[in-house]
């Protein structure tokens, strides 16, 4: 009898939680008083997997340190039973998924945690919100399930989390020392807020660049959430920020998206002013840039928003704020904890209008779109790799595209040209119709200028996608018939005969690949400097030859590596059966130069900028695939420089660059090194000796520039204090996008046409080198294609070089003001990038 009834018992206790253990039971210390290393979290997000029925978790994906990703699926027992009907229905209802969705409604609420790895109280909060999720005598918790679903990724940054974890646990004290000049609150270079190359993944989320994006993208759009909440931390002195946002809001953000901020805004205040708690409103983060963890969602129809907890890298376990009160670890998890469960309150009481609004925003999209244009046309005789990976990229996004059926003309306005005229599409030019579920996703990165309420941002103003991959496009206000679209692909099989040379034209970063390929397999390989022709097909300056002669030591293996190069990186090689071409050089000539593979060195830490270096090292291990020697800046003096071919400075102050070191690397350079300057690591070379980077081209123009910022500051002392930022804004570039005159004949240049559009970033201008080759060139502030700059920011457009080469002996420094690599999604400057390391001066 008594066994009888202890198994009847069981059950019960499992259905009514008592084999669910609380954070601090299960960890063995109360949440606040360890940062808990990734591992156990995701042991304790299984066990509460285990002890719960209505938790399911789901796995996304691996970090590139192999740290596992995944998200806890909570609801009421009724609706996991129907969790996958739920999911598709909420599809149905954005018009992804065809079909009527079933009468059940439920909202779905997202709460993404972590990041910024170094603003790590969030992941904890985490854990304390799904013990409070599964908990069944948690009878608020259990009341808002019935009708929400809440999908709960606790760590979105576990590398950086735990590169955070691990120093402020190898660094602090015994007891928290909350003076904030001690140790454990200066968390030294990279810092913890960025994954393993030391990218922002809050600035991922459209472009998807790194593998957590990327797999956590592929999920989210899985399901396509109501509400989406990005926790965060900031300043220590800066207590709580949570909606509504502040301006700008981009113009197609909803009046029902903008409405529910201001609900949930207000819920939360009833929350903070009951315990006395700071916060503020409508400040600092605005809903613009389109690849945040608030505007992404925005764009997809959720309310997307980020809350933002005082704290940061610096907070520690405890730290004093400037009103003498200690702000401790358990203080900023318990403030994340309750505006999370907050927001889920809302999102049940608001439930039904919530889902309705939610359809509305897809249905208008695909009957009514926003914006001025409903069509935007990529031309068939763009280069195919370009257009391909356009097309991938708008498949991640499930943005929809065909091809079209049937040729017309029709007004439109022209991404080249800046100017609306008669275009003609094509039978065949691929169609993104603005007519569909994702249409204001589509709207917000098709658009050819970015429309400011405000131009007090938080980011990048411009990102239009056809400058981004480089390809000529049309927007027009017109319906273009399509058809399904499909990969404009061929069959490469390989050159079965033993040809002269084989050749590839250069024009991509696949070709780039290909080349590390070569390399790697130690393959002679030339460039041609000039223009050429041979049976009757003409081949740009840059293109490939990849002769026999050279190559004789490798036997038959020769064909057989660049066969198999060609094949894995998707190359037409055209097989050469002589070296005499018809136009041009022949393949014996000096202009067919001999590239060698370098030996590379890139230099990280103290005074170079963290995410300019992770963009370098990203490019290099995972977009071409090729070894670089990465070289610390705090011996970076100390070490032979001979041992290189090339060195790459990254943006940054580089102060650790002496006056011997500067002596030393312009001895280098002039023996036949390579030396690389990107964007901000330039300003440590202007005026230096023997070098010809210089602000001001002559002593007058620097005379005249000096005089006009005086006459300006006297009018400036004048000014409202009131005004103080807005007038900030006028020196602002917070990165627009701008037409660069290229010189396409240098090395640097090759693969590119005469023009070239750029992200710029800085309001910073490089006077035309005296000698030297100017490569990009802007002659003024017409050159602004997308984007706010600010009208004294504008001055500095003047005759400016962009990109430019400087021979110095043997060497070369190469100038690269604008960040080609930036964020690793302008993927037609990657390119031009590789020129710099490969092509120029080898």
């Amino acid at each position: 009898m008594r066994n009888a009834l202890i198994k009847v018992l069981l059950p019960l206790s499992f259905l009514f939680g008592d084999g669910l253990k609380s954070p601090s039971e299960f960890l063995g210390y109360d949440l606040g008083d360890h940062f808990t290393y990734h591992h156990r979290v995701v042991s304790y997000f299984e066990h509460v997997a285990d002890a719960a029925s209505n938790v399911k978790l789901i796995p996304y994906g691996e970090t590139y340190e192999q740290r596992p990703l995944m998200v806890a699926v909570i609801s009421s027992d009724e609706n996991m039973t129907m969790l996958e009907d739920l999911r598709k229905d909420n599809l149905k209802r954005a018009g992804i998924l065809k079909g009527k969705p079933g009468q059940k409604k439920v909202g779905i609420v997202w709460l993404s945690y972590n990041v910024h790895g170094n603003e790590a109280n969030s992941t904890e909060a985490a854990m304390k919100t799904l013990h409070a999720l599964a908990d069944r005598q948690n009878r608020d918790t259990q009341k808002w399930l019935e009708n929400t679903i809440v999908i709960l990724d606790p760590c979105i940054n576990p590398d950086g989390r735990d590169r955070y974890a691990h120093w402020f646990r190898m660094t602090a004290n015994r007891w928290p020392d909350a003076d904030p000049v001690s140790r454990e609150h200066m968390e030294p270079w990279p810092g913890g807020r960025t994954n393993h190359y030391y990218f922002d993944l809050n600035r991922d989320w459209a472009w998807q660049t790194q593998v957590e994006s990327e797999s956590r993208i592929a999920l989210y759009n899985q399901w396509l959430p109501h509400i989406h909440v990005d926790f965060h931390e900031q300043g220590v002195n800066n207590p709580y920020f949570f909606a509504p946002a502040a301006e700008p809001f981009h113009e197609y953000i909803t009046d029902w998206q903008r409405e529910l901020q201001y609900i949930l805004g207000k819920n939360h205040a009833k929350y903070f002013d009951k315990n006395n708690w700071l916060y503020f409103t409508k400040e600092v983060f605005d809903l613009l840039y389109p690849s945040y963890g608030d505007t992404y969602p925005t764009y997809n129809g959720a309310i997307g928003m980020t809350y933002e907890q005082a704290g940061h890298s610096r907070g520690g376990l405890a730290i004093e704020t400037e009103d003498g009160d200690t702000l401790t670890l358990n203080d900023r998890l318990t403030h994340h904890y309750t505006t999370g469960l907050s927001t889920i309150e809302v999102a049940s009481e608001h439930m039904d209008k919530m889902v309705s609004e939610f359809s509305q925003f897809f249905t208008k999209g695909m009957k009514n779109p926003e914006g001025e244009y409903t069509t935007y046309v990529i031309p068939r005789t763009n280069a195919d790799d370009k257009v391909n990976a356009l097309k991938s990229w708008l498949d991640q996004n499930g943005i929809s595209h065909g091809i079209a059926s049937g040729s017309k003309s029709i007004k439109g306005f022209n991404y080249t040209t800046g100017k609306s005229s008669q275009v003609r599409v094509k039978k065949g030019d691929m169609v993104v119709s603005a007519k569909q579920p994702k249409s204001v996703l589509v709207q917000v990165l098709f658009e050819p200028q970015t429309a400011l309420r405000d131009t007090m941002t938080y980011d990048i103003t411009a990102w239009s996608l056809p400058y981004v991959y480089g390809v000529d496009a049309y927007a027009v206000k017109g319906d273009i018939k399509s058809t399904s679209a499909k990969q404009f692909s061929f069959i490469i099989s390989p050159i079965v005969s033993r040809p002269y040379a084989y050749i590839l034209p250069w024009k991509d970063i696949q070709d780039l690949k290909f080349l590390a390929f070569l390399f790697k397999h130690k393959i002679v390989t030339r460039v041609s400097e000039e223009p050429f022709s041979l049976d009757g097909k003409d081949y740009d300056a840059g293109t490939l030859v990849i002769t026999r002669k050279g190559n004789e030591s490798m036997g038959r293996k020769f064909d057989d590596v660049v066969n198999e190069g060609a094949i894995a990186n998707g190359r037409r090689l055209v097989a050469a059966k002589t070296g005499f071409v018809s136009k041009g050089k022949d393949f014996g000539s000096s202009s067919m130069r001999v590239v060698k593979r370098p030996k590379i060195g890139l230099v990280s830490g103290d005074g170079v900028r963290s995410y300019a270096y992770g963009e370098v090292w990203h490019f290099f291990e995972r977009q071409i695939e090729f070894p670089v020697t990465v070289v610390d800046s705090d011996y970076f003096n100390r070490i032979p420089k001979h041992d290189f071919d090339v060195l790459i400075l990254p943006g940054g102050s580089h102060g650790y660059l002496n006056t011997e070191a500067m002596n030393e690397l312009r001895h280098w350079v002039r023996a036949g090194g390579r030396l690389i300057l990107m964007d901000s690591a330039m300003d440590r070379f202007v005026d230096q000796k023997g070098y010809g980077l210089k602000q001001f081209a002559t002593k007058d123009e620097k005379k005249a520039s000096e005089k006009k910022n005086k006459e300006r500051n006297l009018a400036e002392r004048l000014k409202s204090y009131k005004d103080r930022q807005r007038d900030g804004v006028s020196h602002s570039l917070p990165g627009a996008i701008v037409k660069v005159k290229m010189d396409n004949s240098h090395p640097l240049a090759f693969g590119y046409d005469d023009t070239y559009f750029s992200l710029k970033l800085r309001n910073r201008r490089y006077a035309y080198l005296p000698r030297g080759w100017n490569v990009g060139t802007i002659q003024d502030s017409t050159a602004i294609v997308s984007g706010f700059v600010g009208y004294k920011a504008q001055e500095n457009f003047r005759e400016s070089m962009v990109f430019g080469v400087e021979e110095m002996g043997r060497g070369h420094v190469v100038y690269i003001s604008d960040n080609p690599l930036f964020r690793a999604f302008w993927y037609n400057g990657k390119l031009l990038f590789g020129n710099a390391v490969f092509i120029v001066g080898n």
